[in-house]
């Protein structure tokens, strides 16, 4: 059986995304993942002593972890498998407590690209991270319908159905009671949920989730719906191939044949990777280095494990849509379970080039993955990912691949049953052979 028609691995990735409301929850749940298959934390402000086997450095909503194998010499390439945390959604403002016309609404300002239609009569809960008078931090979660923001009834506006234009500011805040605006009022209950004391709550980073659980869609439930899918089923993928590693080499194999994995998990992609726990940050370089000098390694064997290294960029690719078929490339239609796709873009907006895809396209080979292509319509703008960026900060060879799916930045979003399985046997031979 392969990872594509295991049930416990899409029971697993349901698992994980059901735990993963925001990015602080899904490093927390990577981090437990990588523990249990023997994985060390470590600590940015310790030194670091050489060691081989798993490490794992967890920085707010920013997970970077590689396994080392046994002897394996300071110079051994890195294959990094490069992903993201965060996704579109509404995120709470500093100052929540607002409303009008005799309902309590929760203040939020719109996270990445939204499609804000997709938010509209769900019902919402909330996540996040608080950060308490001592300086520490705590994840909090209510996983329960506290939030709704309501769609205009058709009755008082009868061109709905002929175009809908949200406004962000006034048309997004979701109700959650009646009554005066109460300053203070969600910190209160966010506290209670956290047992904390609202006094001890000094900052906050939280956002609203559909609270719909994950599952499966169609005939033959062959698909699966969620929200979130872009990006945690390249998260969970990549976990998945980190911890395949670690049983990956034999114990006679030669230092010519080692390599080592590295699993790069950043926050804030979705509004440009610019901050410190981004893919434009020194994060991962720092670490890097840093593993390689604690094992004895010099400048030379730092250089020359980036001059050996590979990286995969790791986010949802978009399927062919049915009913837009013609705002997509005519020749190259991805499919949900046809296998991962890789994104193509002569501009830079993909990384990939015919090194990297050849190199990627060969791990699939030895996988039994199939692969597939994607590059976009020549009048349709182009998205990118942490690909370009990386590439660029390291100077390695990257390419962009991704889950074919639909529904992409929606509350809820779609792929099929099979490419998350595929993925992942695809980025555990990658890591490990290419």
């Amino acid at each position: 059986m392969t990872l594509a028609t295991d049930p416990s691995h899409t029971e697993d990735l349901l698992a994980f995304l059901q735990g993963s409301s925001s990015p602080y929850h899904a490093v927390s749940q990577a981090a437990r993942r990588l523990e249990k298959a023997g994985f060390t934390e470590l600590s940015e402000t310790e030194e670091w002593t050489g060691r081989s086997g798993g490490c794992f450095v967890a920085r707010s909503g920013a997970l970077i972890a590689w396994y080392v194998p046994e002897d394996a010499p300071a110079h051994t390439p890195f294959r990094i498998v490069g992903a993201h945390t965060d996704s579109p959604n509404l995120r709470v403002k500093p100052r929540p407590d607002t409303g009008s016309a005799g309902w309590r609404q929760v203040a939020v300002e719109i996270y990445g690209g939204v499609p804000l239609n997709t938010w509209l009569d769900r019902d919402l809960g909330i996540s996040g991270r608080l950060t308490l008078r001592d300086g520490t931090s705590t994840l909090v979660k209510v996983d329960e319908p506290l939030f709704r923001v309501p769609q205009l009834a058709i009755h008082l506006d009868r061109s709905v159905n002929e175009s809908m234009a949200l406004d962000r500011q006034r048309q997004t805040q979701p109700i959650w009671s009646l009554g005066r605006p109460e300053q203070g009022a969600l910190l209160r209950r966010i506290a209670y949920e956290a047992d904390l004391e609202p006094t001890e709550i000094l900052g906050w980073d939280l956002m609203l989730h559909d609270i719909q659980a994950p599952g499966h869609l169609g005939a033959e439930r062959e698909f699966l719906v969620s929200s979130r899918l872009d990006n945690l089923v390249s998260v969970h993928a990549g976990v998945t191939a980190l911890t395949a590693a670690t049983e990956a080499w034999p114990q006679d194999a030669g230092a010519e044949s080692f390599r080592v994995p590295v699993l790069a998990a950043f926050d804030h992609e979705e509004v440009g990777s610019g901050s410190e726990t981004g893919a434009q940050s020194p994060l991962l370089e720092r670490l890097l280095n840093r593993s390689v000098a604690a094992r004895g390694g010099s400048g030379e064997d730092w250089s020359r494990a980036l001059a050996g290294a590979l990286c995969v960029s790791a986010d949802m690719s978009h399927a062919v849509h049915p009913n837009y078929s013609e705002r997509h490339d005519p020749d190259n239609h991805p499919l949900p379970n046809g296998g991962p796709v890789v994104k193509v873009n002569v501009n830079q907006r993909y990384a990939t080039d015919g090194t990297g895809l050849a190199a990627f396209a060969a791990a699939c080979e030895r996988a039994g993955v199939p692969l597939q292509r994607f590059v976009s319509n020549n009048a349709m703008p182009c998205g990118t990912s942490i690909g370009p960026i990386t590439a660029a900060r390291l100077g390695v060879t990257t390419v962009d691949v991704g889950v074919p799916g639909l529904s992409m930045h929606s509350a809820r979003e779609l792929v099929g049953a099979r490419d998350p399985g595929y993925l992942a046997q695809a980025l555990a031979e990658f890591v490990t052979t290419s």
